[in-house]
Parts: structure tokens; C-alpha cells; sequence
């Protein structure tokens, strides 16, 4: 299989693994020392941006470590209250520890966002191959971050 398609289909398979995956906060809510510093975090600008012609713009910064196989910032977003969720791309993650800036691009198809109101989430998921499955790449997750914001104009 070339490596396109293959690339396609095991971030396809991450993403519908994160719908069924328990979230794993991407900041502690508690103080931490020095030495408990936060390795891994996720944060995204507000307020999120949709263009007239429907392409929304995501972005924010990451930060992880310590990746062994293809690692993404992947970003989805949906009217609050709603079930229903639009992917707004990925992103090639750079996992060295320090805090890089990420931006994400789409324009969902078909989709009922509007301006106002909206739920984002944005998760850093490395495809790590696990040797006792013969290095069947599986979804190890970084940071996820659920955060409330406006959609605005672009």
C-alpha cells in the first residue's frame, strides 16, 4: 500500500478511536510544583474563525514529548449542544518538548456551524506501533484539550 493512502487510513482510524477514547485533561486544575511542571499541554486562540465561504481556522499552541511514531494536533468542532462534530484537520507535531504554534484548516462539508457559540476540541495523538502486534500503529494521546469559545468572522 503506498504510504499516502496508509498515512490516510491509520489517522482515520485515530480519529474515530478519540470519539469512543475517555478525555484526559490537558492542564491540571491544581497547583503544581516546579518539579511537577506540566511536559505536555495543549491550548487553543480564541475566538475560532469561519471565512464566508464556510473554511474555519483553528489554532493555538502544543507541546509534547518523547514520540516514537507519527504524532498529530488534531482539532474538531461543533455548535454547543449539539452531538454533532466537524473535523478542522490535522497538524504534523514536532514532540521535543518545547511549545510550538499549530494551525488547523477546513471547510466541513455539509455543515450547520454558524457564527456564535461553539465547542472545540483539540488533541495531540501520536500513532505509536506496538511490537506484540506486529507494529500495528495504535492511538497514544498527548493532551486533549475541550474548550467553549465563539465562532467568528474571518
Amino acid at each position: 500500500m503506498p504510504l499516502r493512502p496508509a498515512l490516510a487510513t491509520a489517522a482515520g482510524a485515530a480519529l474515530l478511536l478519540l470519539v469512543a477514547a475517555p478525555s484526559a485533561p490537558a492542564d491540571s486544575d491544581r497547583t503544581t510544583d516546579v518539579k511537577e511542571a506540566v511536559t505536555e499541554s495543549v491550548t487553543v486562540d480564541a475566538p475560532a474563525k469561519m471565512a464566508a465561504d464556510g473554511t474555519v481556522t483553528v489554532s493555538g499552541t502544543y507541546k509534547c514529548v518523547d514520540s516514537t511514531g507519527p504524532t498529530f494536533v488534531s482539532s474538531s468542532i461543533g455548535r454547543q449542544g449539539s452531538a454533532n462534530r466537524y473535523s478542522i484537520g490535522g497538524t504534523l507535531a514536532v514532540c521535543d518538548g518545547k511549545v510550538h504554534r499549530w494551525e488547523n484548516k477546513s471547510k466541513p462539508s455539509p455543515s450547520t456551524l454558524k457564527h456564535g457559540k461553539t465547542d472545540v476540541e483539540v488533541t495531540i495523538v501520536e500513532l505509536r506501533p506496538v511490537d506484540g502486534l506486529g507494529g500495528l500503529p495504535l492511538p497514544h494521546f498527548h493532551a486533549v484539550l475541550k474548550k467553549s469559545m465563539t465562532l467568528s468572522k474571518a
